[in-house]
Formats: structure tokens, C-alpha cells, sequence
């Protein structure tokens, strides 16, 4: 009798507890619609691709600022990289083509990377100073553009340089340092010039992003925060419906997920 009421006692706080991180998980606002990506900015504007290939420009309280229309004239529409408030980055893979866009989603700068003799660039990126990052397959480097196209300078052979091949999945700038994630190799930290600082084993991880001093992202289903120059691991346990998602963001407030009707926010501060 008194192991069946222990274990009716441990039951019911189980379900205290998973009541309580279901309430704390409820959404708290969304911006409805058919998307197959999106993309938030450091400012809270928000990036998204429409099923018909409209990119839409959402700002900070979700109300609309504008429309690009000529994404399916560039073909496939790889990946966004919002700089500042002045400059967006758009990349098409398969045409190797880099569109730059205005606060106003007007077109200032188209750039051929097959130009910049850049042929397999996997990866593009938007720097702090305007200049872009990509990743070329074909030579293994990190290359520095101007928003022309021209080229800044380029890495040598990362191959040679950690003795192993890689291949990224995420590239940024954050804080006058340059990171590469390979899901399989691990996080990779350069300074702007090419220099490697620091090889990290985070192996396998998902939405690999920066959040405020830590790399964010999700690891077995649950979200996982690393400090890189503290060495300091925390994880929180993270429902269904936000570590399934194919597309998740977190911000210093919120975290934002994807689903059949829309971009959905969940508050930060109650978890």
C-alpha cells in the first residue's frame, strides 16, 4: 500500500510539472500565413518567404514594411542574412547569385559569384561593415567580399589548416569573430583575417545560433546553451511542438517557431 501511494504522489507531480511547462510554452503571438522560411533581424524585424515567393518584411510589433516580388526570377531562394537596418542579403544557390536589398526591399546590388570566381559557395553571410562571408566548397575557403563582389581577401585551404574536411551548415560574424558549424565536426572560430581561434566539439546540434555571450541551439530535443569563452553548458527541456519545428530562432525575449499557419512567438522570460 505505501509503494502504490508513493508512486500515485510522484505521478501527480509529474504531471505538476508538465502542466506548468505546458502553460509556460503557450504561444503569445504569431503572424499568420503560409511561409517555408523566415529569417528575425537583431532588431525584431522578421523575414518571410511566402509558399507563392513573396518575401515579406515584418517589423518589431508584426506589422508589415514591405514586399520583395522577384524572388522566383533569381530561382530557389537559399537563405537571408539581415545586417542592420539598412542592408538585407539574399542568396540563390543554384544561380550562385547574391542579391542586396535596402530597408525598403529595393534591389541595390546583384552579384554573380561565378564573377568572383567563387563557383560552390555553400554558405553567404552579411558582415557587421556591410561586406559578405561565403563559404566555397570547391577550394575549402572562407571568403571576404566587397558588396560589389570584388574580393577582400579569402582564407587559405581550411583543409590543410585543420586537417580535416568540413562542411558547414551555419556561418556568422558575431563580435569581431567569424564561426563555422559542421554538425559533424564541430564549431569553428577565426578571426576576421582567417586565423583559427578555437575548435569547440558541439557535435550534432540543431538551430546552431548566437544569443547574447552563448551559442544557442538544440541537442536531443532539448535547448542547450554554451558559453564559449566561460566553458559553461546549460540545458532546458523544450516541448514538442518548438524542438520539431523545422525552422527555430531564439532571441534574448523569445523564441520563434514555424508551422502550417504561420510563424508562432513564445515568451522567454516565463521558461
Amino acid at each position: 500500500m505505501r509503494e502504490i501511494l508513493l508512486a500515485i504522489c510522484l505521478l501527480l507531480g509529474l504531471l505538476k510539472v508538465s502542466a506548468q511547462t505546458s502553460a509556460g510554452w503557450k504561444p503569445t503571438d504569431s503572424i499568420t500565413g503560409k511561409f517555408s522560411y523566415f529569417k528575425p533581424d537583431a532588431l525584431g524585424n522578421i523575414f518571410a518567404l511566402t509558399e507563392r515567393g513573396q518575401l515579406k518584411k515584418y517589423n518589431a510589433t508584426h506589422d508589415s514594411m514591405g514586399v520583395f516580388n522577384d524572388v522566383r526570377r533569381y530561382g530557389r531562394l537559399h537563405s537571408v542574412s539581415p545586417g542592420n537596418a539598412l542592408r538585407t542579403l539574399l542568396y540563390f544557390k543554384e544561380y550562385r547569385t547574391l542579391l542586396v536589398l535596402d530597408r525598403l526591399m529595393q534591389v541595390v546590388n546583384k552579384i554573380d559569384l561565378r564573377k568572383a570566381n567563387a563557383f560552390q559557395a555553400s554558405l553567404a553571410a552579411l558582415g557587421y561593415d556591410n561586406s559578405i562571408w561565403i563559404f566555397d566548397e570547391q577550394d575549402s575557403k572562407v571568403k571576404k567580399l566587397n558588396e560589389d563582389g570584388s574580393l577582400i581577401f579569402e582564407t587559405a585551404d581550411l583543409r590543410i589548416v585543420l586537417g580535416e574536411a568540413i562542411a558547414p551548415n551555419t556561418l556568422f560574424d558575431l563580435g569581431g569573430l567569424l564561426y563555422l558549424y559542421d554538425p559533424q565536426k564541430g564549431l569553428f572560430i577565426f578571426d576576421y583575417y582567417g586565423g583559427l581561434k578555437k575548435k569547440i566539439a558541439l557535435l550534432d546540434w540543431k538551430a546552431v545560433q548566437p544569443l547574447g555571450k552563448n551559442m544557442a541551439g538544440i541537442k536531443n530535443g532539448k535547448l542547450v546553451l554554451y558559453a564559449p569563452d566561460m566553458m559553461d553548458w546549460k540545458e532546458s527541456d523544450l516541448p514538442e511542438n518548438i524542438k520539431n519545428s523545422p525552422i527555430v530562432y531564439f532571441t534574448p525575449r523569445s523564441v520563434m517557431t514555424l508551422d502550417a499557419t504561420g510563424i508562432r512567438f513564445y515568451d522567454w522570460k516565463n521558461n
